[in-house]
């Protein structure tokens, strides 16, 4: 078997990928999503709107629940709405590594939380998972992802469970505003910091160790919510939750997964599964030939390979430090092993594409050139993953905007689900 048959037969190739179809059926199931049909992406209204004014002067507590990270600092934006943070503290994700209870759980938060109480009345809470977000503007966690183990947490507010456990401690929350979003909103919101250029509408993109996504949709189309019916808001598609995978090695990857049914999209783009699954493929290759034997026997015993790591091979793929380049003994090998893997990558690249071209066309907007969707893209996995940035951007032109006659302005704003998180928290 020769390198463009494999790549064809276990569909690891971006050729293997329809663009607009896979965008189709992408939006058709954000548009399933807004009327709340059962098995559609989630699609979860936010009550968040982008027509605010950011306040100038005044100080928010800003809790950031990240992949793998949980983050607190004060956030106060001057007279010229640049973003002052201090107090910074950055400490584990509860439930990262072992399964934690609902009561260690929020008694976590609340140690990073303390030191920081009693400097602002409001509390803008950046929370990375998929929660429902109910009108006091607190959320309540579905489901977790990213190999977070929190079970009790499920269903319970998480603003609430934060204030309610400081309340026990001897604090005063009786004042307090605490504003929960999802990462992908706060990182919408940092696009509204943008202030020397006009844009049509904006657009929160993570690629880290999971993925996500949010726009701004009109209420009359949120069919889902009855009662509101002018205006607009940011609405969470939890995107990485898109029920897509192309070949046999991608359903033999989401075995291995704690729970395979679900956040499919996410296991085939995302920082946490990219590296895991592209060993699957190396594996697989080694069986079918691809390698000499000794590549093949080192690839066969490795037991496993992150997304750095995977990554490395390609930036140098003569660097002997790297554990890829250490097994390469042939220069089939190494060519080998580069095609493979820049492959992988360029398929998460127009995965990622369609993802991103669904929420623009879905918006409705973007079709003045003076006027661009601003796309702020945070997250490590997409700046950091060799030729994922570029091959991702690549397609954007090609197909979003070329065919498709939509413009848009993508940005990269520092500390993004801080800034917005105290943006979403001020509005109020």
């Amino acid at each position: 078997m020769n390198i463009d048959m494999f790549l064809k037969k276990y569909k690891t190739s971006p050729d293997c990928v329809d663009l607009d179809s896979v965008t189709q059926k992408f939006m058709n199931d954000m548009k399933s999503g807004l009327s709340g049909e059962k098995g559609a992406l989630p699609m979860i209204p936010t009550y968040c709107s982008t027509e605010m004014e950011i306040k100038k002067g005044q100080t928010v507590i800003v809790l950031d629940a990240g992949g793998t990270n949980f983050r607190t600092c004060l956030v106060t934006f001057d007279e010229n709405l640049q973003p002052v943070i201090s107090d910074f503290k950055k400490t584990s994700m509860p439930g990262a590594g072992q399964p934690i209870s609902a009561k260690d759980f929020f008694a976590s938060f609340a140690n990073d939380v303390e030191r920081l109480i009693d400097k602002s009345d409001r509390i803008g809470f950046c929370f990375s998972y998929a929660a429902e977000i109910t009108a006091d503007h607190d959320g309540i966690p579905l489901f977790f992802s990213k190999e977070i183990k929190a079970p009790e947490v499920i269903g319970k507010k998480v603003g609430a469970g934060l204030l309610a456990e400081l309340k026990r401690r001897g604090h005063n929350v009786s004042g307090k505003k605490i504003t929960v979003m999802n990462d992908t909103v706060t990182t919408l919101l940092a696009g509204k910091t943008i202030q020397d250029r006009a844009f049509s509408s904006y657009i929160g993109f993570i690629l880290g160790t999971g993925t996500n996504t949010a726009y701004i949709e009109k209420n009359s189309n949120i069919s889902k919510l009855p009662d509101i019916n002018s205006g607009n808001q940011i609405v969470n598609v939890e995107s990485g939750n898109f029920n897509y995978s192309l070949g046999e090695i991608d359903e033999r990857f989401l075995k291995t997964t704690e729970k395979p049914e679900i956040y499919q999209f996410e296991k085939m783009i995302s920082g946490a599964y990219l590296g895991p699954s592209s060993l699957l493929v190396l594996k697989q290759a080694a069986l079918d030939g691809l390698f000499s034997s000794q590549c093949a026997s080192s690839l066969t015993a490795l037991k496993e390979l992150n997304t750095i790591q995977m990554s490395n091979y390609l930036e140098m793929p003569d660097n002997q430090d790297y554990i890829l380049s250490s097994f390469v003994k042939t220069e089939s090998d190494a060519k080998v092993m580069y095609i493979l893997l820049d492959s992988f990558i360029k398929r998460a690249a127009c995965l990622t594409a369609a993802n991103i071209s669904a929420a623009v066309l879905t918006s409705g907007k973007g079709k003045d050139p003076r006027y661009p969707v601003c796309i702020n893209a945070d997250g490590t996995t997409f700046y950091k993953t060799e030729n994922l940035k570029n091959y991702t951007e690549e397609y954007l032109r090609s197909y979003l905007r070329d065919k498709k006659g939509r413009y848009f302005h993508m940005v990269r704003i520092d500390n993004s689900p801080i800034m917005g998180a105290a943006i979403g928290a001020l509005a109020l």
